[in-house]
């Protein structure tokens, strides 16, 4: 915006002029001034010109009007009669501060503290996840989470401050526990809206079970076919299901269909008066680790790009203080730990979140962060070179972040951010957890504990997901063998190999009695926790070459075979696949793409696998479809469809009694 020189021949750049539908400027941040100066149209003040007055250069400036100033309407055609209104937050603005060179220092008025209270990957971890640990080495851990205490925490910092928004960002449904999965996650929604959240933006968990059922757990309504749904007479709540009162935002997912993105891309809550800007982020790649069906029709855009493309119309909308709600994060090399949230040890360095962040524009004031289940509390540099808050609160309701927002209500700039990271410790006598709440999980609860409780199965020991240097686990053996058994039989897939995708093996199985089951005991619950997708097997017809491409394909920098819209860069990081008894391989790191693993080395049986001989092997449909960037899979031949994976996982343990950890012997890295 081009002003007019003024008294001493000093150019200020005047948010407090507003015009209706045009471009503001920033007094608050000095080195955004020349940006808005050039930026908006022409004001011309000289048939009204604005009153100075100053004690002496730097000193204080005191601004008042005279009648209405004119803009030209050559250059803005737009505001009808070339008359621009002055704003009521003229009169807020009683000073700004000048040096003698003319540079703004400060623009002093009245502001207000605007309180953000964030989590994200709440995973419908209605009750405790269990414990947090104090510090990174062995002491005592701390019980920690519970939605009810959760909601505790958040009603005790809404005390200290009403001028309170809750957010989350993302992956709040999907991945679930039996007491909320069982119900299509209808419970964590309601539970949400009695907590308090305003937005959630949307993960790539929550497209689990496709858009359709996205959609319904906003818009409300009973599952079309599944019977345990709409459960509100038994718990408490509103018949049928009510939909989240909070807003679902995804301003990068968009329909091809109709070129519209699936749900809103922004929110705009006013605030003790500051229109405050609230952009929903997903995460890019949810199409490589989601069941393609789930997100068939959609298409991902860049989040950077999407974002920026949203400053201008929350600007001209009046919005100077935006919010970025992404599901993508980064990783802090720190065991995490009470005495570790809210480090930034390594600044997130190499991280997804942090290139991100590199790239948005200047006028992003808070970046809320997710999908890494870390908590951090970071500042990285904008497009800019400006540091701003990055933060992020580990996952399942372990960590709540407590950030405050310094306002100045005349312009809505953002003057100062300070976050904290803060653990929802169930022992807190100054905290008292929602009773309403807890009512409404604890008869969800009553209605799943027979189907929970039920016993399927003994273990040895504790069975974990604790990766050898190779990639192996002992709980990946255990399901890999499972999934074989399922489907080697005659008539069931003939299968030779199952192959099981790390990600999707998501707690360990513990020795140690969770409810009155007696220890070595594995129930259903237990089970369902380790595999809670409900993907069925499938068995489909490999060639020797293709099983070698797949063991490449797990490795970052291979993109062979690749289809067009695919991730040119290959996998974010090494997915090494659990694989069953008789399948073993060797495979070292050798910079190069796509040659990991030694052909000679594949073997099923101790026989070497024939590159032209064609192999029957067994994946989850997620695999199957080429979800985790594993394509070549969609190659496969014969295709047959089989058993739930939860299922199969109960009939291994039906088969074999006692079950004792797997041996973690068939992938050898070599030096």
């Amino acid at each position: 915006m081009k002003l007019n020189k003024i008294a001493m021949g000093v150019a200020l750049s005047l948010t407090a002029l507003s015009c209706a539908n045009a471009e503001t400027i920033n007094l608050a941040r000095p080195e955004r001034v020349k940006k808005d100066l050039s930026s908006a149209a022409e004001i011309n003040l000289s048939p009204a010109p604005i009153n100075i007055s100053s004690a002496s250069p730097g000193g204080n400036i005191a601004l008042s009007s005279s009648p209405k100033p004119t803009i030209n309407s050559s250059v803005r055609p737009d505001i009808v009669g070339g008359e621009m209104k002055l704003s009521p937050k003229l009169a807020l603005v009683p000073e700004v501060r000048i040096s003698s060179a003319g540079n703004i220092l400060t623009v002093s008025g009245p502001t207000t503290t605007i309180k953000i209270v964030a989590f994200n990957d709440f995973h419908g971890q209605l009750e405790s996840p269990g414990t947090l640990r104090k510090d990174p080495g062995a002491t005592p851990n701390v019980a920690v989470g519970g939605v009810d205490w959760m909601a505790g925490y958040i009603a005790n910092l809404k005390s200290q401050n009403p001028n309170t928004v809750v957010v989350s960002a993302g992956d709040i449904i999907g991945a679930t526990p039996l007491v909320s999965a069982l119900f299509h996650d209808e419970g964590t929604i309601e539970t949400m809206n009695r907590l308090g959240l305003d937005f959630n933006s949307v993960g790539n968990h929550e497209f689990d079970e496709g858009k359709a059922e996205l959609k319904r757990m906003q818009t409300g309504g009973c599952h079309p076919t599944d019977p345990n749904t709409c459960r509100g007479v038994d718990v408490g709540t509103p018949v049928p299901f009510e939909g989240a009162k909070f807003k679902f935002l995804a301003a990068n997912v968009v329909d091809t269909a109709n070129g519209k993105t699936i749900f809103p891309s922004y929110a705009i809550k006013v605030v003790d008066g500051v229109r405050v800007g609230f952009i929903g982020m997903t995460l890019k790649e949810t199409p490589t680790i989601v069941t393609p069906s789930g997100v068939a029709g959609l298409e991902f855009k860049d989040e950077a790009a999407t974002v920026n493309a949203l400053i201008p119309q929350l600007r001209a909308r009046g919005v100077e203080t935006i919010v970025v709600l992404i599901h993508q994060g980064g990783v802090v090399p720190t065991t995490q730990s009470v005495s570790t949230i809210n480090m930034c040890a390594g600044g997130l360095s190499d991280s997804p979140i942090k290139a991100i962040v590199n790239q948005l524009d200047d006028e992003v004031d808070l970046v809320i962060s997710g999908h890494t289940h870390q908590a951090y509390n970071c500042q990285i540099a904008n497009k800019d070179g400006r540091l701003i808050s990055v933060t992020s609160a580990n996952a399942q309701g372990r960590v709540l972040t407590d950030i405050n927002l310094t306002v100045n209500k005349a312009i809505g700039e953002v003057s100062a951010v300070s976050a904290n990271n803060i653990v929802v410790d169930r022992t807190n006598a100054a905290i008292t957890p929602n009773a309403a709440i807890k009512s409404i999980v604890d008869k969800y609860k009553t209605i799943a504990t027979p189907i929970a409780n039920r016993v399927i199965g003994t273990i040895s020991a504790d069975i974990n997901r604790t990766l050898t240097p190779a990639g192996e686990s002992a709980l990946g053996d255990v399901i890999a063998d499972a999934q074989l058994l399922e489907t080697q039989g005659v008539g069931f897939g003939e299968t030779v190999v199952a192959f099981m995708n790390p990600g999707g093996i998501r707690a360990d199985l513990t020795y140690a009695q969770s409810a009155a089951e007696g220890a070595g005991n594995l129930t259903y619950g237990e089970a369902f926790t380790v595999q809670p997708f409900g993907n069925t097997l499938v068995s489909l017809t490999l060639t020797g070459a293709q099983i070698h491409t797949l063991l490449e394909q797990q490795f970052t920098g291979c993109t062979v075979g690749y289809p067009a819209n695919a991730p040119v860069t290959g996998q974010p990081f090494n997915r090494i696949l659990q694989v069953s008894n008789g399948f073993s391989y060797d495979w070292q790191e050798k910079g190069t793409p796509c040659d990991n693993v030694d052909p000679a080395s594949i073997k099923i049986n101790g026989i070497q696998v024939d590159p032209a001989a064609n192999y029957r092997v067994s994946v989850n449909n997620f695999m199957a479809d080429g979800g985790d960037q594993l394509y070549v899979l969609t190659q496969g031949t014969n295709r047959l469809g089989g058993a739930l994976d939860l299922d199969a996982l109960e009939n291994y343990f039906s088969v074999n009694g006692l079950v004792a950890p797997g041996p973690k012997n068939r992938i050898n890295l070599l030096p």
